[in-house]
């Protein structure tokens, strides 16, 4: 049985049709008729589903590090279970935590200003001890986790294409430095997936059926993200939005969420606080070590703060070369005293 449902799931069919043909036939049933004829797929979906390839499939996956937890089986995340559009399974890289969690979503093309709030809110909740939740895309998505990994936070990318395929390329280093925090990187597509735009909307149901609260920093009325706010709202989740611009494309979905009911937050502590209504009392896993900081980098602190925040201004400023100045700002970051506000930009924390 539990051979039949992975090979399935190596067809990569849509997750509902996958849904309405294991509900009609069950896993075994399904891939007879499938190998038979007696259901329609692409000559690629009826290779994929071949008796010598389903012999293959535990191995291909343990020698390529990825695990596999089955709904119904231990493992597999509790938050999930219950859905009623719950994936048969999910393939794995790192730990799936069992904690209090947090997702932040927003547009890929977002604005520097909902960059540095997503980025600000990915490092409060990891340092509060709650967990987060996003997608791992370009934008929002990537400076929430950013920020997670910045404070040493857990977190979980739920991907829209194989997981060992990374989209976007650049953010594979950012997917080990979760996997490494103690988080992990999951999708319910098969290995090798691309990431095609139909996979896209139903990932964002396991974003908001993973997490206790759902916050959308920036979103267009069409975006990803008011689908998975969307999905949030049908599943009984907690939906906050960050106000914007009201002449901005890239609010218009935050604000419209507002208009219809859903939570306004403003700064951290305004997010704290709303969120500890909802999940309870913070426990930081870490106390925050202290960290002093050496001449050169108080200089440095001292003019990003001034507002020379680009790094021409500050290589002219310091009379230091471009490499040298990029391994200051790179020890500041990860120390928490700068953070990056676009290609080329710092802002002070």
């Amino acid at each position: 049985m539990i051979d039949a449902r992975l090979q399935l799931a190596f067809a990569g069919m849509h997750p509902e049709r996958v849904r309405g043909l294991l509900e009609s036939y069950g896993p075994e049933g399904t891939l007879r008729r499938v190998r038979d004829g007696a259901i329609k797929v692409s000559p690629r979906i009826r290779a994929a589903v071949e008796v010598p390839a389903q012999q293959r499939r535990r191995q291909q996956l343990d020698a390529a590090g990825i695990g596999v937890v089955f709904n119904g089986a231990s493992g597999y995340p509790a938050a999930l279970a219950g859905m009623p559009d719950a994936p048969d399974l999910l393939f794995v890289r790192g730990s799936l935590p069992e904690a209090p969690s947090v997702a932040v979503v927003g547009s890929r093309r977002c604005t520097a200003y909902g960059r540095r709030i997503a980025d600000q809110y990915g490092r409060a909740i990891a340092e509060a001890g709650w967990l987060l939740i996003s997608g791992l895309a370009r934008g929002i998505d990537g400076a929430a986790h950013r920020g997670t990994v910045a404070a040493g936070g857990r977190g979980v990318a739920v991907l829209g294409s194989g997981i060992d395929v990374m989209y976007p390329r650049e953010h594979a280093d950012l997917a080990r430095d979760l996997i490494a925090g103690g988080g992990a990187v999951i999708s319910e597509a098969p290995p090798g997936t691309p990431p095609e735009a139909w996979r896209f909307p139903p990932r964002n149901r396991i974003i908001s059926g993973l997490a206790d609260v759902i916050i959308v920093v920036e979103a267009t009325v069409k975006g990803g993200a008011l689908i998975t706010a969307e999905s949030a709202l049908r599943q009984g989740k907690h939906v906050l939005a960050v106000p914007g611009d009201i002449t901005r494309a890239s609010s218009a979905g935050c604000n419209l969420l507002i208009r219809d009911g859903a939570f306004p937050v403003h700064d951290v502590e305004d997010l704290i606080e709303s969120l500890e209504l909802i999940l309870g009392p913070a426990r930081p896993a870490v106390e925050a070590i202290p960290r002093d900081l050496d001449p050169e980098e108080e200089w440095v602190v001292a003019l990003v703060r001034a507002g020379s925040a680009d790094i021409d201004s500050l290589v002219a400023a310091t009379g230091n070369s471009t490499g040298s100045l990029l391994a200051v700002l790179g020890r500041l970051e990860l120390a928490g005293v700068v953070a990056t506000d676009g290609p080329g930009r710092y802002l002070a924390r």
